[in-house]
């Protein structure tokens, strides 16, 4: 293995596990604030950041003209869509279940961009996409029996997260990768903002916005910090090993958040879980090596 191949790697090793910490974060503030509201906060937290770290290298232009807006728009409603429903998720079932679904999106990503992009649907990503819900399916026979639809958030956050991937996709080549980052936050922010305002001012006592005790607002910035920390190591082991060779190594947050879940919330999977999301880890594999035999055959004809 290459130098770059091996700093690549412990790069992208270094985001997936600080981003299960984040996620691990998140779940230990259940029942201290409302999801919408945590959410609104966070993203609005990285929205300022990152706007003010684009000004600083770039200067004003990339915030005074946004390309393709559409597109960007579409991007913050995918990423607030997820983050929305991946908050409630691990406040109503285990955190690792949670995790496991999520790593549908990269089979409903290749949906979307067959459709609304015109990219070819194989054979290979449909009978993927079959295992990886049979996998699903299989994680929420449990969670469904005790918390009713609300455990279908993980699998919509896949969605949101597979119409932000989609997005991107559209997207390429509109600007830096930190205006990239800036954008989707901005958007993000936006569409969490107006969520947690539709929710104060619905009646539900449970959606009510209010201003929680002082380390609620910490761990609340520490996520938002750690996830743009996470983003931008993913960003760099992409960089140096390419992100192909890093692709499996997203899997390791199923691993992180498994093993902190049994430490702090004593949530052990049982077997029947484990084989769920190992079908879909082997979906997202399959699918992942399907990929690398098409570029090589593409680069060696």
């Amino acid at each position: 293995m290459q130098q770059s191949d091996r700093a690549g790697l412990l790069f992208a090793l270094a985001g997936f596990t600080l981003l299960s910490i984040g996620d691990t974060v998140v779940k230990s503030m259940a029942d201290e604030w409302t999801p919408s509201a945590l959410a609104a906060v966070r993203y609005t937290l990285g929205a300022v950041g990152l706007s003010a770290l684009l000004m600083a290298r770039e200067g004003t232009a990339p915030l005074r003209t946004v390309p393709k807006p559409a597109i960007q728009a579409m991007r913050g409603l995918g990423v607030g869509i997820a983050t929305l429903a991946f908050f409630a998720s691990v406040w109503v079932m285990p955190l690792a279940d949670a995790v496991a679904i999520t790593f549908t999106q990269p089979m409903i990503t290749a949906l979307l961009a067959a459709f609304f992009l015109g990219e070819r649907l194989r054979a290979s990503t449909l009978g993927a996409t079959v295992v990886a819900f049979v996998g699903v399916l299989i994680i929420l026979r449990p969670n469904f029996a005790e918390i009713g639809w609300a455990a279908v958030f993980p699998l919509i956050c896949a969605t949101g997260m597979a119409v932000l991937m989609t997005a991107n996709r559209a997207a390429r080549g509109a600007g830096s990768a930190l205006a990239a980052q800036a954008y989707v936050a901005i958007g993000g922010a936006a569409v969490l903002v107006t969520a947690a305002a539709i929710g104060h001012f619905s009646g539900y006592e449970q959606l009510r916005f209010y201003w929680p005790e002082w380390h609620v607002l910490a761990r609340t910035a520490f996520v938002a910090v750690s996830a743009s920390t996470a983003h931008w190591l993913v960003f760099m082991g992409t960089e140096r090993a390419g992100a192909s060779t890093i692709a499996p190594m997203t899997y390791i947050q199923i691993l992180v958040a498994s093993t902190l879940a049994w430490i702090f919330f004593d949530e052990v999977p049982d077997l029947i879980a484990i084989g769920g999301a190992g079908l879909i880890i082997a979906s997202g594999l399959w699918l992942w090596r399907q990929g690398q035999k098409r570029a090589a055959d593409t680069e060696h004809p």
